[in-house]
């Protein structure tokens, strides 16, 4: 028999969620089975994609965003930047109401707990992840766009966003939504010019834009995309000049002593 509602204690709150996440549907491997570890159990990992799916790989690792976007928000400790995992209001061996998600990020939570489930279990963390991004692809478009905002935005999670490299898949190269009142609302999304779109993320503050089929992050206070590989490439190399300059400088001024001593 179908219980006729969800209840899932976060904190010290007790919160009701509709039926949706009592079903599972394409991603939630209802049929999977968990692996027992010490203290719980571990989550299977999500199944493996289509070929013509584009991937959290290249669209994410692959650009360095994941790496950028560590670097940028920092506090590793309690700052959760990870994708190609689950999401789940609670530890689950069914895997009902189970979704796995691109990219999600999340601020004053536990990371160890997340890589030790395997998973990020909302009632486990205590609160819901901050920020998740989908990545479009063809097998999964329509979910993304609707099952899923459904889903998120009664697990709570303030920020929904979209990246579509084509715009085939989910209509608009980028979307994203803003939970208000426990309703999601579209966040403006502007066209800066033929091929760039932008809208900011809140809970980020930063501006994520849709570049020529590429998904890039910028600082608002300064217009400029955070630090990327070849911005700390850069810097290596002006610091390496640097010291190589400084070094050359001391030769100089030693062989100029050893001069005047020898004169």
């Amino acid at each position: 028999m179908r219980p006729e509602s969800n209840i899932e204690p976060i904190g010290t709150t007790t919160r009701r969620y509709p039926r949706i996440l009592a079903y599972p549907k394409r991603c939630d491997m209802t049929t999977a089975k968990t692996t027992e570890v010490l203290g719980g159990f571990r989550f299977p990992d999500p199944p493996e994609r289509k070929p013509d799916d584009m991937t959290s790989f290249e669209h994410l690792t692959r650009t360095g965003s994941v790496h950028h976007l560590i670097r940028h928000l920092g506090n590793p400790e309690t700052t959760l930047v990870a994708g190609e995992r689950y999401v789940s209001l609670r530890t689950t061996r069914n895997m009902a109401g189970v979704k796995c998600l691109d990219l999600l990020i999340a601020f004053d939570v536990d990371p160890v707990t997340y890589h030790r489930r395997n998973a990020y279990v909302i009632s486990e963390q205590g609160k819901p992840p901050d920020f998740v991004l989908e990545i479009a692809s063809r097998s999964t478009g329509s979910e993304g766009t609707g099952e899923k905002r459904d889903v998120y935005a009664a697990m709570g999670i303030p920020e929904y966003w979209r990246f579509d490299e084509t715009g085939e898949f989910h209509g608009v190269h980028l979307a994203g939504d803003r939970l208000v009142n426990g309703v999601y609302e579209p966040i403006q999304i502007d066209q800066l010019s033929e091929g760039t779109y932008q809208g900011h993320s809140e809970v980020l503050d930063l501006n994520i834009r849709w570049h020529d089929g590429q998904l890039e992050w910028y600082n608002p206070e300064t217009g400029l995309h955070i630090p990327t590989f070849d911005d700390e490439r850069a810097r290596a190399d002006e610091e390496r000049a640097g010291r190589l300059e400084a070094e050359a400088r001391v030769h100089e001024l030693e062989e100029e002593l050893r001069r005047l001593r020898g004169s």
